[in-house]
């Protein structure tokens, strides 16, 4: 009964971990006999080495650093020996590649003799090929490695290799100390000397044909990154959990940036003027917090035509019943000047409809817009348009679509709708027959279903969307409201995606280009861009500006209660500086427009 509740634990504590295909490095848990559970939280991590350290005392293997900690319940059977046996008799995942690193703090010749003689007993260790026994501190003589057993390799201190190959066989890897190289602490960078100094002893090891670990080395994040990209085989680590979690996760968050953002410098010529506002465009990059920007600017060089905006603010984006909102309750309080309940689209607190942008701007000679990378139905687009109680009523909003005050759609998610959307937009084939479209209403879907990133090779339709449809709206000689979403910066967040956070982020920024192009050209259009919230807790804490590389990392992956920047640009544009509540935007918005009562 104990030994399958044992097993039940075990089984339980392993899937925590991470998958041993994945494991992009191999990690040292040095001294693991000290972790609150030894062996085993090295094993789940995916550790490839794992350290103890053993005294010899009367006749017993103790897994201690020092003869005065002897606890007589551990020893290497107890913690390592007996769970490595349970572990290959349960057929647990184990990594490719597994050693056993034993550091000898007793005389070197009694203690591995006795070792020897215990490792006897475990054949299903010693005979398996995906198992050593790497044996480190207080070593025998070189002379001597050849007269142990095939299973016994030792851990080789020093990068003058011995003349004779016989020897240099039994070595599993080097290791080294790495305060004979640097003083550095693992956090910001090695020094340029230091780094030569440290690069040169690992590819000195290297030569030598054998695998390299640094002990006595920093350990952390900042470190362990250093050390990968230098070369260095086994991370040594004290903290195996966290920097499985953080290696195994390593490529996933590094960027290097291969695509651009063209800046474009606007003329500033009406931007902050006191004259009339004819056509306002709000740009919304879901789940664009400021590091999102951060990390867009940095991979495209330094800058995005977004930096060239001199008007910034930030919004507090708390929901009506939550510290952190959701896109539905976000997209509405932009939508409608009103703050609501998480999942309601342009629904109030009450469960009352609220008017929207588009609605109150129509009573005022305005047409309207929507742009996104989105399905149509996506709780942002569908928030100024449609009222629903829950996000998930699809079908409800998309009927809302076709009898909202919309002139124009452009957005994903075809599938949502019926033949129904063709009688009150004219639904056309592409873009380019929305330039030369004359229809009041019309309607372009950019796929069936979903849209794909642009890491998954979609193209910059999103600009291209901005262009033609801004050609329809202004053909119609009517002041104007358009939203663009840049839809799939909030997705990539979700799944913890670097390469789709930067990408989605420059992408969003030639749409913004081209919004500002047309504000240049008109002088009476207002360009608004914001978020409706944060998504992932995203950082940058390292990078490189000349390759264009950007790691990130994440605290969570759902939405997070930041503020996020508002920037505006064109007539009006400094009465969105500040730090002011999501909603207020609206309001803004309607202030500057000068409809408040009633009259434009």
């Amino acid at each position: 009964m104990f030994r399958s509740s044992l097993s039940g634990f075990l089984l339980c504590l392993l899937s925590l971990g991470f998958s041993y295909a994945q494991q992009p490095v191999q990690i040292h848990s040095h001294n693991d006999y000290e972790q609150n559970i030894p062996f085993w939280t090295a094993l789940s991590g995916g550790l490839s080495s794992i350290e103890v350290d053993i005294f010899l005392r009367n006749g017993r293997l103790y897994a201690t650093h020092e003869e005065h900690e002897i606890k007589e319940e551990r020893t290497i059977e107890s913690l390592y020996l007996e769970p490595l046996k349970q572990a290959l008799e349960l057929g647990l995942p184990l990594p490719e590649k597994l050693q056993l690193l034993v550091d000898l703090k007793s005389e070197a010749d009694a203690t591995l003799g006795l070792l020897t003689e215990v490792l006897k007993a475990y054949p299903e260790i010693t005979a398996n090929n995906n198992i050593s026994i790497v044996i480190s501190g207080n070593r025998p003589s070189p002379e001597k490695y050849t007269g142990y057993p095939e299973y016994i390799l030792f851990d080789y201190q020093s990068l003058e290799r011995p003349a004779d190959e016989e020897i240099w066989e039994k070595v599993a890897m080097i290791s080294l100390s790495f305060r004979n190289y640097s003083e550095w602490n693992g956090l910001g960078r090695l020094t340029a000397g230091d780094y030569e100094k440290v690069k040169a002893v690992i590819d000195r090891a290297h030569a030598m044909g054998k695998p390299f670990r640094f002990w006595g080395a920093p350990d952390s994040k900042t470190a362990w990154k250093a050390f990968t990209d230098m070369g260095v085989d086994f991370i040594n680590t004290d903290m195996p959990f966290r920097a499985a979690e953080y290696l195994n996760t390593l490529e996933q968050r590094v960027h290097y940036n291969t695509i651009a953002s063209e800046i474009y410098v606007p003329t500033y010529a009406s931007d902050g003027k006191e004259i009339p506002v004819e056509n306002v465009i709000l740009l919304i990059g879901d789940g664009n917090g400021l590091t999102q920007i951060s990390s867009a600017v940095l991979a495209n060089g330094g800058a995005l035509t977004l930096t060239q905006l001199k008007n910034i603010g930030f919004l507090k984006t708390q929901s009506a019943d939550d510290f952190t909102t959701d896109s539905a309750a976000g997209g509405t309080a932009l939508a409608t000047g009103e703050k609501t309940y998480n999942r309601a689209i342009g629904m109030g607190v009450t469960g009352k409809p609220l008017q929207n942008i588009t609605e109150l701007l129509s009573g005022h000679g305005f047409i309207s817009g929507i742009i996104t990378t989105d399905k149509m139905t996506g709780a942002t687009p569908s928030a100024f348009y449609a009222h629903r109680k829950d996000r998930s009523e699809t079908r409800g909003i998309a009927e809302d679509l076709l009898h909202s005050r919309l002139s124009m759609f452009i957005g994903a998610g075809k599938e949502d709708f019926g033949k129904e959307i063709n009688r009150n937009f004219k639904v056309l084939n592409s873009l380019g027959d929305l330039k030369q479209s004359k229809t009041d209403r019309a309607g372009v879907f950019l796929s069936e279903g979903s849209l794909p990133g642009i890491t998954e090779g979609r193209e910059d339709v999103l600009a291209k969307a901005v262009t033609n449809g801004l050609e329809f709206l202004s053909a119609k000689e009517k002041p104007f409201f358009l939203m663009v979403e840049g839809a799939k910066i909030d997705s990539y967040g979700h799944v913890n995606n670097t390469a789709g956070i930067i990408s989605e982020g420059i992408d969003f920024d030639r749409a913004i280009t081209e919004a500002l192009k047309f504000a240049d050209r008109t002088g009476n259009t207002l360009v608004i861009v914001t978020a409706d919230h944060e998504t992932s807790g995203f950082s940058i804490p390292q990078g490189n500006m000349k390759e264009k590389m950007i790691e990130g990392d994440f605290t969570t992956n759902d939405h997070t209660g930041v503020m996020v920047p508002v920037l505006a640009y064109g007539p009006h544009s400094g009465a969105f500086r500040g730090v002011y509540e999501n909603n207020e935007v609206f309001h803004k918005i309607i202030r500057v427009l000068k409809i408040e009562d009633g009259e434009k």
